[in-house]
């Protein structure tokens, strides 16, 4: 692998200079480059200390808040236009924080901690740029992992960070080993381990039952046909792991289980061997397949998924047998577990490594009294096996065994490994041992099982029509009516509703009308559907001091929405503008000035200043002027000793017509003005109190208003200061510069002003200037948002859930990432979006955004929803007029939650057995009742609602509820 010689690299690479930030900078980043564009299975990544590589980030002058944390891997780092200030250059590459204490293991065998985080607590790194940070900085230890791919349909790359690892216990003597086995190994084609030195000679294999044996066996020394071992998940023999070609996902092996070694010595059996925990000898015997569709969970499964064989609709469940023949024969059945001492329902499902995610998820679905129906009959028929967006029916048939072992297993726990081996497969996004969001694994769920069970074999292609000023009810029931012909299932039968989004083109008014299906209503908390933003506004006239002023905006605006927020906060008037700015390093780093950018543009830790300016600025010359530190000019003027930036720059315009350089320094003496420590006394008296502009009435008139109260101070300290600029004073010392601050010009009085649409100033500050002026307003601007800076904090209020739903359908832009086409204008537009309801499920799920992201980072909101567990009552919402009226109330059955952070958070799940009502907390291996007042939490992530049947009174009114099944 070469790169351009860039004239710092010697003949030998391992000797190489001493590299500048920049230098670096573009090594790595061509290196990550090169790496991105050959992605293949087998490659190598080295696990480094996000601690240390966000120092390396600062040395070369990144910013290192833009780097993902979601887990997934992206290569490198988005490299940001904004400098960064550098910072010392690191020490050596220190890993020992990722690796577990005591570990005298080296490289391929260490051991990391389990509760380390990608972006959080490392980083992964192609093999070449590894070297070349070894090279540079050595350290380490060196922690190198492999690039595989996941998954049967949808595959994905990963690195292979955690292997699986192994309890080996010994039957002979009960001791123990730690088995450490990567998923696919890699091999030559002769079967000959070869190492890195060959890559081209190398095949990435899945490792098998035969692999782990031969470990084994090596390890202890023993030959293999003497040797058993036996899947010992809980200290329970559950089947014996023969020697084949079956991978080590498809034995459903979980990280830090146990397995056990029996060996068979010479002429002698050893008692139990061979025999599981009942002392039946079940494993040294072949298994003959079920040959029913549905196979209790846990059980053997033929590869395909299901039998093509004998097919019959007798299954036993815990000794009960039942012939299934319709949906109200499942009903019955569900009905029949819920009640006397069996338990149905209340299993719980054993944590096999950060599943809890999956464990609460899959309770609230298993609860789900459509779908508990439905997987307790005979749904084999449903089964789509052709359909190349489902997978071939193997996870609705591991889903329906599951569900059918929770109803029928009383109150044991269940340990869901052959699911999560499934899952595992056809999400691998899923796969491992790492927390996930259980509303993302639902939503998987959800689709696949659809995809799974879609009655339409063979889905017709249909064109869409445009509304065409058609009535709303005839074009949703062809939308309608065209989902349903390409999907239909016990899912959408079940769980999909439908909305109308219309969009409205901002240039020419174009209105379009779709009508949508959606599985669930994903609803934004209040602080995750707006932003607070300050803004510091300076006065370009020099009427009134800086202030910032904070306003609240929607996520998804843009700078036009801020200046108009701003303005209104500030009282601007008619004639005037304000002029949005960055600030960075005493300098103007951009101008704000396309009104359609969004506002996700601006980071929170940014510093952004208006200025107030005349609207008609035709002919006029803006001046932009920045503070420096007393001095003299050299031609190296910003690299002086001596000299130093500082303060805000500040932005106003020169008159019409002909300048010359006292008309520069009058301009700024009025910007000034209201910094002159004299005047200074008489605004603090009026400003005590001031908060957002308004100010507190001392010595004023009580009539007047704080933007004419501002304007009337303006007016005063402005005469001040002229009055002092009439006798001649003028101490500053003013340079002209060009964009780059490399040349520095005097200004002298009786010069002429080039006219022209900007000019730049540099202001010197002398000793006496200090003493004269108030240089604290230009200094310490505020950030966009303190992360955790409060203000008279306060309890938090307790948010609707109804509340939320208006947040959800209320107007708003588009992102700029969601640009719409408007077919009128021939053009992207970021239009206005409005969300109605129009058609409700049977069974609603609503989605509580309490996960939110700022500059790549996760936060949680854990704001109290008070959401209603009875009568939720959603007719106000529905804007179709073809339902019955009292079609639209639901009431609350299940919940998903989420406590503590995101870095060591918990789910768990609240669900209600129908025929007890009553509610029971599952919180994964441990199930107990719960009483209804208990369940509404701030820790409520999903809700799980049901619609049930409303029974008007005489007056019309909702009088009775029941379910609808």
């Amino acid at each position: 692998m070469t790169i351009t010689d860039s004239g710092f690299l010697m003949d030998n690479e391992s000797s190489c200079l001493p590299c500048t930030p920049e230098e670096e900078h573009k090594i790595i980043r061509e290196l990550t480059e090169i790496a991105e564009s050959n992605l293949k299975e087998g490659n190598l990544y080295y696990v480094i200390s996000n601690r240390w590589f966000i120092d390396w980030q600062k040395y070369i002058g990144q910013d290192t808040g833009d780097y993902p944390v979601d887990g997934s891997y992206t290569g490198s780092p988005h490299l940001p236009g904004v400098p960064s200030k550098t910072a010392d250059r690191p020490g050596q590459i220190d890993n020992s924080n990722l690796v577990l204490n005591g570990n005298d293991s080296e490289g391929d065998d260490l051991e990391l901690l389990r509760t380390l985080e990608e972006g959080r607590d490392y980083v992964l790194v192609a093999q070449e740029v590894w070297k070349k940070f070894f090279d540079w900085y050595k350290g380490g230890p060196a922690l190198p992992r492999r690039l595989i791919s996941q998954g049967i349909i949808h595959k994905k790359f990963n690195v292979e960070v955690y292997r699986l690892t192994l309890k080996l216990i010994d039957s002979r003597d009960n001791s123990q080993s730690i088995i450490r086995i990567s998923k696919k190994f890699m091999q030559a084609c002769r079967d000959v381990i070869v190492d890195d030195a060959s890559p081209n000679l190398m095949y990435l294999f899945q490792a098998s039952i035969h692999e782990l044996y031969d470990r084994v066996c090596t390890l202890r020394e023993i030959e293999q046909e003497k040797a058993h071992i036996w899947d010992y998940f809980n200290k329970r023999k559950h089947s014996m792991l023969s020697v084949s070609d079956r991978t080590l996902d498809e034995a459903n092996l979980q990280m830090d289980q146990d397995i056990l070694l029996e060996v068979q010595l010479d002429g002698f059996c050893p008692p139990g061997f061979g025999m599981d925990s009942t002392g039946n000898e079940l494993a040294l015997v072949p298994i003959e397949p079920s040959r029913s569709p549905v196979t209790i969970a846990g059980g053997p499964t033929l590869s395909n998924g299901y039998s093509t064989g004998v097919s019959s609709n007798l299954y036993q469940v815990n000794g009960l047998s039942s012939a299934f023949t319709d949906r109200e024969d499942g009903y019955d059945l569900l009905r029949t577990l819920t009640k006397g001492d069996r338990g149905g329902g209340l299993a719980g499902l054993q944590n096999l490594g950060n599943t809890c995610f999956m464990n609460s998820a899959i309770q609230c679905l298993v609860h789900t009294p459509p779908l508990a129906e439905y997987f307790l009959q005979d749904f084999s028929e449903e089964i789509n096996k052709q359909n190349p967006l489902g997978m071939h029916g193997e996870l609705a048939l591991a889903f329906g065994e599951l569900l059918r072992r929770l109803w029928s297993s009383g109150r044991t726990p269940f340990a869901p490994r052959t699911f999560k081996g499934k899952l595992a497969r056809f999400a691998p996004q899923f796969s491992g041992y790492n927390q996930h969001d259980s509303q993302e694994l639902l939503a998987f769920l959800l689709d696949g099982l659809h995809e799974d069970l879609n009655r339409v074999k063979q889905k017709p292609y249909i064109e869409t029509k445009d509304a065409s000023g058609r009535p709303d009810e005839k074009v949703a029931d062809e939308c309608w009516q065209n989902h349903k012909a390409r999907n239909d299932s016990v899912i959408v039968d079940v769980c999909q509703g439908q909305y109308k989004s219309t969009l409205v083109c901002p240039v020419c008014s174009k209105v379009s009308v779709t009508f949508d299906p959606f599985m669930y209503l994903s609803l934004p908390l209040p602080s995750t559907a707006t932003r607070t933003m300050t803004v510091t506004i300076f006065y370009g006239d020099g009427s009134a001091l800086p202030m910032p002023y904070t306003v609240t905006l929607s996520k998804h605006g843009c700078y036009k929405d801020l200046s108009q927020a701003l303005s209104a906060e500030c009282c601007l008037k008619s004639d005037e503008s304000l002029l949005l700015a960055e600030v960075y390093d005493h300098r103007i780093y951009r101008y704000l000035e396309s009104p359609s950018d969004a506002l996700s543009l601006i980071k929170d830790d940014d510093h952004i200043v208006a200025y107030r300016l005349p609207k008609k600025q035709e002919g006029l010359t803006r001046l932009e002027i920045k503070h420096r530190s007393k001095g003299k000019c050299t031609s190296d003027v910003l690299n002086s000793g001596d000299m130093k930036l500082m303060g805000t720059p500040l932005v106003t315009f020169l008159g019409a017509g002909p300048q010359t350089g006292a008309d520069v320094h009058i301009a700024i003496r009025k910007m000034l003005a209201p910094l002159r420590r004299k005047a200074y006394f008489t605004l603090t008296q009026v400003h005590t109190g001031k908060e957002n502009g308004s100010a507190t009435e001392v010595g004023v008139d009580r009539q007047m208003n704080s933007c004419d109260l501002q304007s009337e101070l303006g007016r005063q300290s402005m005469n001040m200061e002229l009055d002092h600029m009439s006798s001649g004073e003028f101490s500053f010392q003013l340079y002209r510069t060009d964009e780059k601050d490399l040349s520095c010009n005097p200004i002298e009085k009786d010069s002429l002003i080039r006219h022209g649409h900007s000019m730049k100033v540099l202001l010197d500050w002398s000793d006496v200037e200090h003493e004269l002026y108030d240089v604290s307003y230009l200094e310490d601007l505020p950030e966009v948002y303190k992360t955790g800076f409060t203000v008279k904090k306060t309890r938090q209020e307790a948010v609707s859930l109804f509340s939320c739903l208006e947040s959800f359908l209320k107007e708003e832009p588009l992102g700029p990432e969601d640009m719409w086409y408007c077919p009128s204008c021939k053009q992207h537009r970021q239009a206005s979006k409005k969300l109605d309801l129009w058609r409700l499920p049977e069974i609603l799920v609503v989605h509580l955004k309490r996960f939110s992201y700022s500059r790549y980072l996760k936060n949680k909101l854990d704001t109290f929803v008070n959401f209603p567990i009875r009568n939720l009552d959603l007719r106000k919402y529905v804007k179709s007029k073809g339902d019955a009226p009292h079609s639209h109330v639901y009431e609350l059955y299940a919940i998903s939650n989420h406590y503590g952070g995101l870095g060591g958070g918990h789910y768990s799940a609240y669900a209600k057995l129908i025929e007890e009502n009553r509610w029971y907390h599952f919180d994964d291996s441990h199930v107990s009742p719960v009483s209804e007042e208990e369940i509404r939490t701030s820790a409520a992530y999903l809700l799980f609602y049901q619609k049930v049947k409303v029974e008007p009174n005489m007056r019309g009114e909702p009088s009775q509820a029941h379910y609808s099944s």
